[in-house]
């Protein structure tokens, strides 16, 4: 088990949170999830802003919290140093609750970390991945804005239950327009508009979906947000899912049909290799070479 921390300290035993606590009984959670290159933690500014947008918007202390997290991460990877394999990356995990009062006068502040699962995703950066449409629609903004990011995500569970059998859920927003992946942002790409995303003030802005964005642009690819119907989506050329953990991966069936040729296209492939040029790692050659690995070994 890595070193993992909580409320300033470190311990190479699992973390423990009360049951009482405001995270385990009202899901009042907010998180972030990073992932390494080389062993650096990556976009850590972007997370750090985004994690503040959303102590601000429920109201916690947001700066004196920020500076706790960046201090724990800058810690993160050289106390568990010892256990990271050469060319490996690691997921990294914040989360904040308020913990047993409401005011979260003493929040609980949490941050763990684990090999990379690639053994999850491997084979999509060559095979693609199965998408679905369901009826499963996003918490609108009038319950909580979609910039912030937290841990009630009932909604994602069950629109992943509903969803065809090995394919990941895409929700749609109240509207019936094409919201947000279970688990990642969702990316159209067409020959005569570029990439077309979900506008930005309806889904969680995602820091992988801005590194695409700067992508594009170095590569000359347009890009811009626009509402989606279902089916725009399902006539698009490519289609994407953006996260931390994955970078970048095609959706190559959506509702048990083909999205264009059925196999990753010339564009996803560009993308991926720009991805892998900026961070100087292979990222799908990385995902196969670990992909093998323990499952004990992740924990």
């Amino acid at each position: 088990m890595p070193y993992s921390y909580l409320n300033g300290n470190w311990s190479l035993d699992p973390p423990q949170i009360s049951v009482g606590d405001g995270g385990f009984l009202q899901g009042a959670t907010l998180v972030e999830r990073l992932r390494t290159f080389g062993g650096i933690v990556f976009r850590l500014e972007d997370h750090l802003q985004r994690l503040h947008r959303s102590l601000e918007i429920v109201g916690w202390q947001a700066a004196s919290l920020c500076a706790e997290v960046r201090q724990a991460s800058a810690e993160f990877m050289s106390r568990n140093e010892p256990f990271v394999a050469a060319g490996d990356d690691w997921n990294l995990v914040w989360f904040i609750t308020p913990g047993l009062t409401a005011d979260a006068a003493q929040p609980t502040v949490c941050l763990h970390g684990h090999p990379l699962p690639f053994h999850n995703w491997a084979a999509g950066y060559h095979q693609g991945v199965a998408a679905s449409l369901g009826t499963t629609r996003q918490v609108p903004a009038s319950c909580w804005p979609a910039e912030l990011k937290c841990r009630s995500r009932m909604h994602y569970y069950l629109a992943d239950r509903a969803a065809a059998p090995a394919a990941q859920a895409i929700l749609l927003d109240q509207d019936g327009f094409v919201g947000e992946g279970s688990t990642a942002n969702v990316v159209a790409s067409y020959h005569d508009r570029g990439l077309v995303t979900p506008r930005r003030t309806k889904v969680l802005p995602g820091v992988s979906q801005q590194v695409l964005y700067e992508l594009a642009a170095a590569q000359g690819i347009a890009h811009l947000e626009d509402d989606i119907t279902p089916d725009q989506l399902a006539a698009a050329e490519e289609i994407f899912f953006t996260s931390t953990s994955i970078c970048l991966q095609p959706v190559t069936q959506l509702n048990n049909r083909p999205v264009g040729s059925g196999q990753p296209g010339p564009r996803y492939r560009q993308l991926l290799a720009a991805w892998s040029a900026r961070v100087g790692v292979d990222i799908s050659g990385q995902a196969q070479q670990f992909a093998q690995r323990r499952m004990g070994c992740e924990m």
